[in-house]
């Protein structure tokens, strides 16, 4: 097995992540057996494992309350933490939800984390998807443009708080945030600071991700919807002069067997088996939560009941056959513009280090060869699996 520092040598390489399983009920809404374990002990065997075949970040998730057949959820960035304390090379990127979280915590609380692990921590913020949710814990349901207007001035507040110069402090008026001075110390050791982390679908995440995040997640979808969203959130980057800044992860789920008849019948196991009452229950959800967007086009505006089996649409972005396929499919998602794929798995147990063994060597090898540069060619070749 390759060195993963080795295998992760080129600074023009395409980086791994994986979600952490640190809610009940795996990655999949699904009554099909998964070996995936969601307590600690089982989370850090997956992220020893999964950096030392060349994963290079992974994703905690945040529920405060039962949802999505999630009955038990673990915290965010206390998991994250504990996960940074068991590795030594993987950055974990931790998710926070605006409303329930104040940023000045978040910002000492991540800067605290930053420095016990040499830089390794980053945060996703999430602008929220379950009304249900914030009822129950008391928080007010804004609606959707809203939603990421705070989660704008959440991030501008992160941003000012660690990067504000010494003598000076942070003073920011907002809406939503107001800081007078503040004057943080330790700041984080990442420079320039804690990586940012942010997605969605809308006009609303599309401005945020181009103006304010280091990152943008992007749902599965098909190929011209890659296309699309990614030229959109450039163009609207160039504003700020950050078109060449923001860089985008792809949500998929993966599903690598010998053959890909045998990878297909897997997931219309997943599928067959959907736990019917939860999918509807998060479709409702989702949708309600989307319904407020200017351009209707928020998270899941188009995804189907088999869609919504699996989070973030994990499904459409076709991660699904023999390992050589999947390469193929990584690299032209490269070539899209692509920097990273967020992968889930079945059963995590087998699969997290099975897919750094046998995937992203494949990929590397690919790289090596001059592939995922050329969008046209790699379209040609690869593109009509995207198209069905």
């Amino acid at each position: 097995m390759v060195d993963a520092s080795t295998l992760n040598s080129d600074p023009d390489r395409l980086f791994f992540a994986y979600w952490v399983p640190n809610v009940s009920g795996g990655l999949v809404v699904s009554k099909i057996p998964q070996n995936t374990g969601w307590d600690l002990k089982s989370n850090v065997r997956y992220a020893r494992a999964a950096e030392s075949v060349g994963f290079e970040y992974a994703l905690t998730q945040i529920r405060f309350t039962a949802s999505y057949s999630a009955a038990s959820q673990h915290e965010s960035v206390s998991f994250s933490q504990a996960l940074l304390h068991h590795t030594e090379k993987l950055k974990v990127i931790a998710a926070i939800l605006p409303g329930p979280w104040n940023p000045a915590v978040v910002a000492k609380q991540v800067a605290s984390i930053d420095n016990y692990t040499d830089g390794r921590i980053a945060v996703n913020i999430v602008s929220g998807w379950n009304k249900s949710e914030f009822h129950t814990i008391g928080e007010w349901w804004l609606d959707h443009a809203e939603r990421y207007r705070r989660s704008y001035e959440f991030i501008k507040c992160l941003r000012g708080i660690w990067t504000a110069p010494e003598d000076e402090g942070f003073t920011f008026a907002g809406d939503f945030y107001r800081f007078r001075n503040y004057k943080l110390s330790p700041k984080p050791i990442a420079n320039p600071h804690p990586e940012i982390f942010q997605g969605g679908n809308s006009d609303d995440a599309k401005n945020n991700g181009a103006e304010v995040s280091d990152w943008y997640f992007m749902n599965g979808m098909d190929l011209e919807g890659f296309r699309t969203q990614i030229a959109d959130v450039k163009e609207r980057a160039k504003k700020f002069g950050r078109e060449n800044v923001v860089k985008f992860a792809v949500n998929a789920f993966v599903i690598v067997r010998d053959t890909e008849e045998e990878a297909i019948r897997t997931l219309q196991e997943i599928q067959g088996k959907a736990d019917v009452e939860a999918v509807e229950a998060f479709k409702k959800e989702v949708q309600n939560a989307g319904a407020s967007a200017s351009n209707r086009q928020g998270m899941w505006a188009t995804s189907t009941f088999k869609d919504l089996v699996q989070y973030n649409d994990g499904f459409k972005t076709k991660l699904i056959g023999t390992k050589e396929q999947v390469a193929e499919r990584i690299v032209l998602l490269k070539s899209l513009g692509a920097n990273l794929v967020l992968t889930g798995f079945l059963n995590y147990e087998e699969e997290v280090e099975a897919f750094g063994k046998n995937v992203i060597p494949l990929v590397r090898e690919l790289e090596k060869q001059g592939r995922g540069k050329d969008e046209a060619f790699e379209i040609e070749r690869t593109g009509d699996v995207y198209r069905k």
